[in-house]
């Protein structure tokens, strides 16, 4: 890592893939308080499918990234931050469509949004620009 611009792109993109994986952990031990930093209410305690299904969805996220980026697969962390970036959108969106949503969880889904579609397609970019000159 040369620049400054690389090493902020590393340093956004394991944060995510951490922040992932404990999302994911909280979800499977803490399901309700997960919920409600979420930004939504289910309203369901009894029946934890949703919790488990977003904690594995994320935590599985979350060690995918991390392989990627250790094992410098940079253009596929590109692809992947580019593509998962729809997932926090439609979190945004859901959230912000629940009149109770508290309002620090719309930033959390907000940044998420910045970095997957920022560092996604920087990687993109860079990634090519370097094929381009291995020719």
């Amino acid at each position: 890592m040369n620049t400054k611009l690389e090493k902020t792109a590393y340093i956004l993109s394991l944060i995510t893939g951490l922040f992932l994986l404990f999302i994911g952990y909280r979800f499977f031990t803490e399901p309700l308080a997960a919920e409600a930093g979420f930004g939504i209410q289910t309203g369901i305690t009894n029946h934890l499918e949703f919790h488990y299904i977003k904690g594995i969805r994320d935590f599985a996220v979350g060690v995918l990234l991390l392989v990627l980026l250790f094992t410098k697969e940079y253009r596929s962390v590109g692809w992947l931050m580019l593509v998962m970036g729809i997932v926090p959108s439609m979190d945004f969106f859901l959230v912000l469509s629940n009149p109770t949503h508290p309002g620090g969880a719309i930033y959390s889904h907000l940044s998420a949004i910045i970095i997957c579609w920022t560092v996604g397609p920087y990687y993109l970019y860079a990634t090519r620009k370097a094929n381009a000159y291995a020719i």
